[in-house]
């Protein structure tokens, strides 16, 4: 048995290492060749050699070995079908095997038994251990072992001697055997018994394990009056990061350290010691050696040790089995548990926040946890188990904070608060404490299961409360109310979910929640803006993002005129299409749902957007940042250099971006841009006062789309009856006041109309819902748009070329078929849409 920390004699038979060791000449490498007369010197790589690589989880692939770099300890690599080659350090990969054999003539039969024959090729059984434990076993011709690592060269089949030449690099190799091990020799010999040699290979096992470190103390914790008392001895300890621990036991080099740290800059979520471990620069017995010799983790015999019931059940099965993670003891708020690697942050948070202790990680032997964890809970959880002891088949566990409705969160978080305010000194709440934590979630998982699109977090000087708001199909609803305690601690954790600057609160910021980071089954993102307020407080507001997939264009709630007009308006090869209304009017959601409409394989498209909220395959999406003056007119003057045939801007802000859109539809694009303006005449009137030239402007422009959105009725509750006489007059006076004395469409004709359309056994119906369990007794549920689209034909286009008023845009629009928001908004109360208390309320007369 060898030991890969120092160099190894050949075998006999075996020339000097030095003689053929591998070296760095000139700009090739030589590749040494098994050590006897009859091969051939060891030559430089002067091109590359088809090889074949062994990776790190045993996975084999072919390509070609372009050059081995002793000096830099790495390979460069060409897999197919990857064009470029890769450079591959030796702690990534196994072994690499050159495919190109070295040959040597037969042997001559009659030199093959002489004592003093030269030509010797003596083959001798292998066996390579890798860190981790697995095992490469075969037979090579002679070997060698250097400060690179291991030479081995495998025969090419029993009766040819020729070899093909392996390579095992230092880093990944625990220990190697070549030849018979000395233990079989001396069984061999009658030298020792075979009790007597298993009894020195357990000693030698026990020996080789402590000095590479890999188990660090001899004390073996059962008990929990042992395990606290190694806690208090750990908390005396000064502390060390685990990259220091490692540095001290020899076990990294400060390069390989470095490289580690570089690479988790850019992912956080993996440990450092966890991320050494995957790139093969130390073992996992190894890291736990460090991380109890020199961080004083308690190692705990989770197999002897008397586990407490109580803090069994702190934890469902279910999450204790995926985290790797055992309770053991449950002391004054503290859950202690066992883990094969404590420094896991992010295992620790979910156990605190399902269990809401605080969580105290110790030690345990690698491998005894697989055993462990159903042992303890098959004795004190069982009812987390399914009988039989089969595969556990329940669900993961769902925090409880999802089921809590906010009456029981105002009891149980006036209860904290009056517990904690109880004392002489009132102490506000920490933004990492657990009830606030809890609270958050809690919120956001609620608002967005009813269909909230916005949350408001509102605060007040003194010691009125903290209020939070619901705005729920438009309108802002009474969540829940805080006790002020809450106030900064609240404002703090939304700022840390964000990445925002939590000593910032003179200035409002924007940030962004990816809230799976906090609970892995709900997949939101929230947009947050912070806003300060008087007397040095801060407002936040949160909006839940739509769904990231576009809505059919069909489904956006269009009359069948103004579908067909605007699937034909976008269809066009170039030209503009604009879509107005309001902040929240769902604007971006009818750009996409059109850009979906015409996003086919030999269509470009690009998008600037602030910020991006939908996305789709097949778009090219930029988002805009003016802070570092990358701006909707700069993103469309790049967009103009890179090949477009449709163009989406956000939002026209300016003259400039204005300018550049009109320039960019009539040079042969199609472009589609929104503006907050409050109907599609008025639209055409306020870019033309922003000094857009009227012809180029008039040219370009192929439709403007307003719209609004409007509550719809709730269909669980739902009720209808007949229209009275007076209610459809009502109707018929709102419906036809807008259009011109000239082409005002007749009384009895509309109404015809109506009946045949929308009209139930010749009547038409009210449709009123009273509220239910469904809606929450507010008769509404979900969200309706109402359109109004203007389409530009011959005669508009020599109206806007004049500069008419939004006055007359709108009568001639409204003659050539044109319907009004107000319009379209009374179609949909006919249709039992909405009502027309919400059409009223949304749109002008």
């Amino acid at each position: 048995m060898n030991d890969p920390s120092q160099p190894l004699p050949w075998p006999h038979g075996d020339a000097d290492s030095s003689a053929a060791g591998p070296a760095v000449a000139g700009p090739g490498f030589f590749w040494p060749n098994p050590p006897y007369a009859a091969y051939p010197q060891p030559q430089v790589q002067k091109g590359s050699e088809a090889c074949e690589i062994l990776g790190l989880n045993n996975s084999r692939s072919t390509g070609q070995l372009l050059h081995m770099d002793a000096s830099e300890r790495m390979v460069q690599i060409n897999v197919p079908p990857a064009r470029n080659s890769m450079p591959l350090k030796f702690s990534q990969f196994r072994a690499v095997k050159l495919m190109r054999p070295v040959v040597v003539p037969p042997r001559d039969e009659g030199d093959r038994n002489a004592p003093l024959s030269v030509d010797q090729r003596p083959r001798s059984d292998f066996r390579v251990v890798f860190n981790g434990g697995d095992e490469l076993k075969g037979v090579t011709i002679g070997h060698q072992h250097d400060k690179l690592g291991l030479f081995l060269f495998p025969p090419l089949s029993d009766s040819d001697d020729s070899v093909r030449r392996v390579f095992i690099p230092r880093e990944v190799l625990a220990h190697f055997e070549i030849g018979e091990r000395i233990g079989d020799l001396l069984l061999k010999d009658a030298l020792v018994t075979q009790e007597q040699l298993a009894a020195a290979a357990v000693e030698q096992t026990g020996l080789r394990q402590k000095r590479v470190g890999d188990i660090l103390v001899e004390q073996h914790i059962v008990t929990a009056e042992q395990l606290l008392q190694a806690i208090e001895q750990q908390a005396k300890m000064p502390m060390v990061r685990i990259g220091e621990a490692l540095l001290a036991l020899d076990l990294v080099s400060a390069e390989q350290l470095e490289q580690a740290l570089v690479q988790q800059r850019d992912d956080r979520s993996v440990p450092l010691g966890e991320l050494l471990v995957r790139r093969g620069v130390i073992s996992r017995a190894q890291l736990q050696s460090a991380l109890a010799r020199k961080m004083g983790y308690p190692v705990v015999d989770v197999e002897n040790f008397a586990i407490e019931p109580d803090a069994v059940r702190k934890l469902p099965h279910a999450v204790a089995k995926r985290l790797e993670v055992l309770p053991l003891v449950l002391r004054d708020g503290r859950l202690v548990v066992a883990m094969e690697d404590p420094t896991r942050r992010d295992a620790i948070d979910e156990v605190e926040f399902i269990t809401q202790l605080k969580v105290v990680p110790t030690l345990t032997k690698l491998g005894t946890l697989q055993f462990a964890i159903p042992s303890a809970f098959n004795r004190y959880g069982a009812e987390a188990l399914p009988r039989g002891g089969g595969v556990d088949t329940l669900p993961d566990f769902t925090p409880d904070f999802a089921l809590e409705s906010s009456n029981k969160l105002i009891e149980s978080l006036e209860r904290d608060s009056s517990e904690r305010t109880s004392k002489e000194d009132e102490s506000p709440i920490e933004q990492s404490d657990n009830s606030l934590v809890r609270l958050i979630n809690s919120m956001i998982i609620e608002a967005h299961n009813q269909g909230v699109s916005d949350i408001h977090i509102e605060t007040y000087p003194g010691r009125d409360k903290l209020k939070i708001r619901f705005r729920r199909d438009g309108v802002l609803q009474p969540y829940l109310e805080l006790p002020h305690t809450y106030r900064n601690a609240m404002i703090a954790r939304i700022k840390i979910m964000c990445d925002l600057d939590i000593s910032e609160r003179r200035k409002p910021q924007d940030g962004k929640i990816n809230f799976a980071r906090f609970s892995s089954q709900h997949r939101l993102e929230l947009r947050v803006a912070t806003i300060p307020t008087n007397n040095g407080l801060e407002d936040v507001v949160m909006r839940i993002l739509a769904s990231s997939r576009p809505m059919p264009l069909d489904r956006i709630g269009l009359t069948p005129a103004n579908l067909a007009a605007l699937k034909h308006a976008v269809a066009r090869p170039y030209g503009m299409v604009l879509c107005v209304g309001p902040t929240g009017s769902g604007k971006t959601t009818t750009l996409h749902s059109a850009l979906s409409h015409i996003n086919t394989a030999d269509r470009k498209i690009w998008t600037a957007e602030d910020p991006i909220e939908i996305t789709q395959a097949g778009l090219r999406q930029v988002q805009v940042n003016p802070k570092i003056d990358w701006t909707f007119a700069k993103a469309l003057r790049a967009f103009l250099r890179a090949d477009p045939d449709v163009i989406m801007v956000g939002e026209i802000r300016d003259q400039e971006t204005a300018e550049i859109a009109v320039e960019a539809s009539l040079t042969g694009h199609l472009v589609l841009s929104t503006l907050h303006t409050n109907s599609a005449p008025e639209t055409i009137t306020r870019l033309l006062d922003m000094g857009m030239d009227p012809f180029n402007f008039a040219d370009s422009l192929l439709a403007v789309l307003a719209q609004r959105l409007v509550r719809r009725n709730c269909t669980a509750c739902q009720t209808t009856e007949p229209m009275n006489e007076t209610e459809l007059a009502e109707l018929l006076d709102d419906y036809l006041h807008v259009f011109p004395a000239e082409s005002q469409p007749a009384r009895p004709a509309l109404m015809a109309e109506w009946v045949k359309n929308h009209g139930k056994d010749g009547r038409l119906m009210k449709f009123s819902s009273p509220g239910c369990g469904t809606c929450g007794g507010s008769g509404y549920k979900g969200r309706a748009g109402l359109h109004e689209l203007l389409t530009v034909s011959k005669n508009l286009r020599r109206m806007i070329q004049t500069g008419a008023r939004a006055e007359e845009l709108q009568q001639a629009a409204l003659a050539e078929g044109m319907r009004s928001l107000r319009q379209d908004g009374i179609v949909k109360v006919l249709q039992g849409i909405t009502t027309i208390a919400e059409v009223h309320a949304t749109s002008n007369a």
